[in-house]
């Protein structure tokens, strides 16, 4: 395979996504009305400034959360084949843990955890 392939591929992907967008805005229906601007929210039109902030640690506290949940994912295979992968696999594994240990111990100590 050579230098032409490798750029052919990414080339290729780009190009037909690009296609695909401008087809889609060449064809899709297009309305504007003032309805359609307007924020809605649970079927109630909103009330006062709907521009409100929110507390950094409830964004924190969800990406902790995500960033354990994917790491569960990763144990499963592992536990599937626990017989059968020996004694280096085991140590891996608790070397992974180990390391999601102190990332949970670094995070207990930021107060990330703390839902005020």
């Amino acid at each position: 395979m050579g230098i032409e392939a490798l750029l052919v591929f990414p080339l290729s992907g780009i190009f037909l996504i690009l296609f695909a967008n401008f087809l889609a805005n060449l064809i899709s229906y297009k309305s504007d009305n003032e309805r359609k601007r307007e924020p809605y929210e649970s079927g109630i039109p909103t009330i006062g400034s709907t521009w409100i902030q929110f507390k950094v640690g409830y964004y924190l506290f969800a990406i902790i959360f995500l960033i354990f949940d994917v790491e569960v994912i990763f144990l499963m295979p592992w536990a599937v084949v626990f017989k059968q992968i020996g004694l280096v696999a085991f140590i891996e594994i608790l070397i992974f843990l180990v390391i999601l240990g102190i990332g949970l111990l670094y995070a207990w100590k930021k107060r990330a955890l703390r839902w005020e």
